[in-house]
């Protein structure tokens, strides 16, 4: 006597089914990790975007609550950046903000995080590092920023950067700490521009 296995068409219709939708949950988790990837980078330059660098900074607010490390954060305003625009025209504005971009990235840390706030200005997280230290890498970025050859973006144009620095406190904000830094790069500016103002929390 011969046995015969009969299958089940049905059953086979949601193996597939099944497989499909397993594929299309991943295509679909694929396309929310990209979103969120471009929502944490500035697509014009490839560097932080203003909540990439909020999203960094909480988790260094986090961990200098759990275990003290200081760490220090510094806001950027390219001086007179206008006047760039208007005197060499907005695509030689658009490649210094790309090569202030690159320039940084490769002047600081590897885990430094660079990132653009917004317009032409940036703010920079350094982990693990005291104000002196963190003096020391803003002063490393304003050689690396006034050594590079602007005359090969546009004959005549150079560049200076101010900026405000501080240090994290025990009871410090993502606000508290951004608006202590841009309060000391308010003073940078209000000092003629072109200089770096550290701004530590009482």
């Amino acid at each position: 006597m011969t046995n015969l296995t009969m299958t089940n068409p049905s059953c086979s219709n949601c193996d597939r089914l099944s497989t499909q939708l397993a594929e299309k949950n991943r295509e679909i988790q694929a396309l929310i990790s990209r979103i969120e990837d471009l929502a944490r980078h500035d697509p014009f330059t490839g560097v932080l975007t203003q909540r990439g660098l909020d999203e960094v900074l909480v988790t260094e607010l986090q961990r200098a609550h759990r275990i003290g490390h200081p760490f220090c954060y510094a806001a950027i305003d390219l001086d007179n950046f206008s006047e760039v625009n208007d005197k060499h025209g907005h695509p030689v504005g658009d490649t210094v903000l790309k090569k202030i971009a690159d320039t940084a990235t490769k002047a600081l840390r590897v885990l430094d995080r660079f990132g653009r706030i917004g317009g032409d200005q940036f703010g920079i997280v350094m982990p693990s590092t005291w104000p002196d230290q963190g003096m020391i890498a803003m002063d490393r970025l304003t050689k690396a920023i006034s050594k590079f050859d602007w005359e090969s973006v546009a004959p005549g144009l150079t560049l200076t950067f101010s900026a405000g620095i501080t240090t994290n406190a025990p009871t410090d904000t993502l606000e508290s700490i951004t608006q202590r830094a841009e309060n000391a790069l308010r003073q940078a500016q209000r000092k003629g521009r072109n200089r770096i103002v550290l701004n530590e929390a009482p």
